[in-house]
């Protein structure tokens, strides 16, 4: 292989210890040598490593993607500022046959970092990554809230207490009210009818129907220890969403951007941003973010067949975000993602035409930060303004007459 990379070093990075591997020119002769050390994943040892490869005049250093263990060797080197890093995707890098070991692991990626023969995944830079922790932590905050409300509700119905069949949000205020007294030993229907508030008001004869059902002082207890989690993770929550704002605040005009498009809102926007960074020059075309994300169809052929095209494993986080965004927007009167939504859906179901709108979200918010410029609504009507008026009436008589119909065309009357 050729050498493009004059010095270079490869690490495999496990939790106790990582196996660093130099490339480089021998003293004497036209030959390349390898010089192999072991160190601890120890702060002390860690920047052993780094002071090692600094002394070696390493340019590129290479490491697999191992879990979490090679994200503190990659802040150390990273605090160096003199190496460009590469995070390695461990499928993308088959190991060498026979006795493996550490040492020919780390060895035989250097060898391909050297022929630069190795793609590396994205990371993004500092300021992403702690929006992206925080944003992340944030999601599985709130999903853990919705996972005690439903528990929340699961146990009512053991105590026959009906209220979620009265009220639209039995975290709401007035059913907090009601749940509440329960707990604290009120039993009259018609006390607990009358804490409704507004417009739930109209409610109180079905209120008085839903409660207090068999509710004991065993419900009690447990409604009482889920209401206060509740409550603490709705804090944990708020906190979070302080954090947030200051953390977003480098990268507000792009998130103010992000908005503009039908079905993103705020937090969509904010995870989107932790997600892929501001600058899309790391991914060369919307094509390459939409591959990346794991939101375009495979492509699986041998011999001229082809095989399933369903999508790939990409990022989590951002698909989730995306397809709840692609159903709001296809919600959204009067807008081509509405449009796009339903057209696909008609022809191949309402699961690929999310994935679809999703792709298209993704692929317009590429422009949008590439281009710094807010979104353009398209209308409902854009497919029709590219469809040929011509070409489309030749379709539709042919459907009709495929139906044993005699079709005569004439303009209508003015």
């Amino acid at each position: 292989m050729d050498v493009l990379v004059d010095r270079c070093a490869a690490l495999d990075v496990h939790k106790q210890q990582v196996t660093a591997c130099v490339r480089r020119w021998a003293v004497q002769g036209r030959r390349r040598e390898s010089e192999t050390r072991t160190f601890s994943t120890m702060l002390a040892s860690l920047r052993e490593l780094r002071q090692w490869l600094v002394a070696e005049r390493v340019t590129v250093v290479a490491m697999e993607a191992t879990g979490v263990y090679w994200k503190p060797v990659w802040y150390e080197l990273e605090d160096a500022g003199v190496f460009e890093l590469k995070l390695v995707n461990p499928q993308h890098v088959k190991a060498v046959t026979g006795r493996k070991t550490d040492v020919r692991d780390a060895g035989w990626l250097a060898k391909l970092v050297e022929a630069d023969l190795v793609d590396d995944s994205f990371v993004p830079p500092r300021a992403i990554r702690e929006l992206r922790d925080v944003t992340r932590y944030r999601r599985r905050i709130a999903e853990e809230r919705g996972r005690e409300l439903q528990r929340l509700q699961k146990l009512l119905e053991d105590a026959q207490v009906k209220l979620d069949s009265v009220v639209s949000d039995i975290n709401g205020v007035s059913a907090r009210l009601i749940l509440t007294a329960l707990c604290d030993g009120e039993r009259d229907p018609d006390v607990l009818a009358e804490m409704a508030k507004k417009r739930l008001r109209v409610k109180i004869p079905q209120l008085r129907e839903a409660v207090p059902g068999r509710f004991s002082e065993h419900h009690a207890i447990l409604v009482g220890e889920l209401l206060a989690h509740i409550d603490y993770l709705a804090a944990i929550e708020q906190r979070l969403d302080t954090r947030v704002d200051q953390l977003i605040g480098p990268f507000s005009t792009a998130r103010d951007l992000l908005v503009t498009i039908p079905g993103v809102q705020k937090r969509t926007a904010e995870i989107v941003i932790a997600e892929i960074g501001v600058d899309m020059n790391r991914f060369p075309s919307p094509e390459h973010l939409a591959s990346w994300a794991g939101l375009c169809p495979g492509n699986n052929e041998s011999a001229g067949k082809h095989r399933s095209g369903k999508t790939r494993k990409g990022d989590p986080w951002l698909q989730s975000a995306l397809v709840e965004a692609a159903w709001s927007a296809s919600r959204t009167n009067n807008t081509s993602m509405q449009a796009r939504f339903w057209r696909i859906a008609k022809q191949r179901g309402k699961e690929k035409a999310l994935i679809a709108v999703a792709h298209h979200l993704l692929v317009v918010t590429w422009w949008m930060l590439h281009e710094h410029v807010p979104y353009n609504e398209m209308g409902s009507d854009y497919l029709a303004r590219r469809t040929d008026p011509q070409k489309r009436q030749r379709q539709l008589v042919r459907q009709l007459e495929r139906l044993g119909l005699k079709v005569t065309i004439a303009p209508a009357a003015a």
